[in-house]
């Protein structure tokens, strides 16, 4: 009997989905407030954010002691506070970079931003839909001005005097397209999900310590998990360093311990090292654990094709290949900025047909399926039955195409945009996901890979002015991204019942989360204006986006041959390491190395990895999986005693009106 109750999947009570949609919707409220106007320490600011995990300790700590204290009354199990903590990662990534932070500046841009100069009411006003920006210019110049008086209003009062009547159509048209991309993602995840999970068993770095924990709690060894002293050596290595460091901040006469090295100033301008010459050395301790509990041929693979990238740079140098930027024509990636980083393009196009590949026969079995050409399967690897999430995704997929249609858009351009932004997510997913990433941009955009394969000629007129809104909402600002926090839910869901209750707990989330994020952010800008506000990045990336934009609808300049010639090189690349990787146990590389080799992220967090990789690997080396299961313990002090840093000095910052930065921004 007990055998049997023992296989019993874990049951999720009410109260826990709930709390965490109560938790993720106070996070969506006061993020932009904290992140932006007081300038603190962000609650998000990637896919393993500050706030839920501070919120998920201080949660284990309290149920931990209620426990002893009170032991029937077990008010949430481990599991239940996983289910909370990735609701609150959910909500969390959508109240800044994933979409609050920019939107509204993405929508009015081009309204505000307009001068004689650069000649946006002739060229981009146009072309933009009325439905998709306010109708009223008051209500777009109150929005970056601020309400006459609002300083001194409550939030409730500012709340009431937004012109709301402007807003409701743009907002309506705006949150349909993003809640239908929203819809899509999950779809795609309860498709992928058993060839990930279960197929691949693919590892997943960024949940092993919130599992952990939960293990330690349902086993009744919460205390004695917090009380190892490989642990508290590790909690004890980031609290020092930034308790030194941040009085430092309030207090300049206490020496601080330097975190970054300029160490582009020991290397050539020239030469095989002249791509090194800006080099930036970051010390994270959360991302060396992270590193530390990532696979040792991932994290070699991270730090590895970023030494290869920039050597990439001196060896063309070196042979007198001096490549102009103008090569690269009108790009829209956030960080692209040299012709040779368009091997992206096409290392991205074969790293998906590698995928495919990989989930072929899951595919071909979903496609019979979906088709009641063979008998549905029953698997707790979905929410639900993938029958819908196929029909479901195509169904998405025809709203999104017929969405641009109406806009303006061609339909062959709006058919090739839809499937390019899904590809470069799922992509993108599943770097982060497998690699471990908690902080990852993209180094080219969709329209980049577009652009690059199909001209120009598709962008013009209204295609491209919507091409680049729609991007610039949801598939280009990746460093919190929904669709990886979906996939990371999927997998702390997976054997939970009931499923109905976590899916729609989930679902509940993003939309309660889009909706307070959205207000959050228009009640802050409304009170205080955009330009009194520190929104340099959006407003800049934003304009950014619009003279592009504005360069492809009026004077579209072609990609060079050399476009050609590195988006063809990243493709032979990747192909012969997916090859390698797949048909040779012994080979050391993995290809999602190469697709983050440009990446701004790795920039700052190759070190860590190289870190953290060669701790991995001397551990195995010379003490075994004895040694790395004490170890372990160690790197995850690194990871807690970082976030928890980051929470005490968030805290500190929300009085001082200073705010000492733990993690990157």
């Amino acid at each position: 009997m007990s055998t049997s109750s023992q296989q019993q999947p874990p049951l999720i009570r009410l109260r826990a989905p709930l709390l965490g949609i109560i938790l993720a919707i106070g996070i969506c409220v006061v993020t932009p407030y904290n992140n932006i106007y007081l300038q603190a320490t962000p609650l998000g600011g990637g896919h393993f954010p500050l706030a839920p995990f501070v919120i998920f300790l201080l949660l284990t700590v309290l149920i931990t002691i209620l426990a002893k204290i009170f032991k029937p009354l077990g008010f949430l199990s481990g599991i239940e506070l996983l289910v909370v903590w990735i609701e609150m990662v959910i909500g969390s990534g959508i109240a800044y970079t994933g979409l609050a932070r920019t939107f509204l500046i993405n929508i009015t841009a081009p309204a505000h931003y307009a001068t004689v100069g650069n000649r946006w009411n002739e060229t981009l006003q146009p072309l933009l839909p009325p439905s998709l920006s306010p109708s009223d210019p008051e209500a777009i110049e109150m929005l970056y001005r601020g309400i006459a008086g609002g300083r001194t209003m409550g939030w409730f009062e500012v709340l009431t005097n937004i012109p709301w009547s402007a807003w409701l159509t743009p907002l309506a048209m705006w949150g349909f397209f993003i809640l239908v991309g929203y819809l899509v993602m999950i779809f795609l995840v309860n498709i992928l999900s058993r060839q990930w999970i279960h197929n691949e068993r693919m590892n997943f770095p960024l949940l092993k310590v919130p599992q952990m924990i939960s293990k330690a709690v349902d086993n009744g060894e919460a205390g004695s998990f917090f009380c190892n002293r490989f642990l508290l050596v590790g909690i004890a290595v980031p609290a020092f360093l930034h308790l030194i460091n941040g009085l430092s901040l309030y207090y300049p006469s206490v020496p601080s311990i330097p975190t970054l090295l300029l160490a582009g100033s020991y290397v050539a301008d020239r030469g095989v090292l002249a791509g090194f010459a800006k080099l930036k050395l970051y010390f994270y301790p959360a991302f060396i654990g992270f590193a530390f509990l990532t696979s040792r041929q991932i994290s070699f693979s991270f730090w590895f094709f970023f030494l290869a990238g920039g050597l990439v740079y001196g060896i063309l140098d070196t042979l007198g290949y001096a490549i102009p930027a103008s090569e690269l024509g009108i790009t829209f990636g956030p960080t692209l900025t040299r012709p040779e980083e368009m091997q992206m393009i096409g290392a991205y196009g074969i790293f998906f047909l590698f995928l495919v590949w990989l989930a072929r026969q899951h595919l071909i079995m979903v496609v019979r399926q979906s088709l009641f050409l063979a008998p549905a399967t029953e698997s707790h690897s979905e929410w639900f039955d993938v029958r819908i999430s196929f029909w479901g995704a195509l169904a998405g997929f025809t709203i999104l195409i017929g969405w641009y249609v109406l806009q303006g858009m061609a339909f062959t351009t709006a058919i090739l945009l839809v499937g390019a932004f899904y590809m470069i997510m799922l992509v993108a997913t599943r770097i982060i996901c497998q690699g471990g990433l908690a902080y990852f941009t993209l180094t080219a955009a969709p329209i980049d890979g577009m652009i690059a394969l199909f001209g120009t000629k598709m962008f013009v007129g209204t295609s491209g002015l919507l091409a680049g809104m729609s991007q610039k909402t949801l598939f280009v600002d990746l460093r919190e991204s929904l669709m990886p926090s979906l996939v990371h839910g999927r997998r702390i869901h997976q054997n939970k019942l009931p499923a109905g209750l976590l899916f729609g707990s989930m679902v509940a989330t993003i939309l309660l989360a889009t909706i307070a994020s959205v207000m959050s952010m228009m009640v802050l800008c409304y009170r205080f204006g955009i330009r009194e506000l520190q929104l340099e990045w959006a407003n800049r990336t934003t304009i950014g986006v619009y003279e592009n934009i504005q360069r492809l609808v009026s004077a579209p300049i072609e990609s060079g041959n050399w476009v050609y010639t590195f988006a063809l090189m990243g493709a032979l690349v990747m192909l012969l390491l997916v090859v390698c990787y797949h048909r040779l146990y012994w080979w050391p590389i993995h290809p999602i190395g190469y697709l983050t080799a440009y990446s701004s992220a790795m920039r700052i967090l190759w070190v860590s990895f190289f870190i953290g990789w060669a701790c991995n690997a001397l551990c195995m080396r010379y003490g075994g999986i004895h040694l790395y299961r004490k170890l372990q313990y160690f790197f995850i002090g690194l990871i807690i005693g970082d976030f928890l840093m980051g929470g005490g000095w968030a805290i500190v910052g929300l009085f001082t009106g200073t705010s000492y930065q733990v993690l990157p921004d």
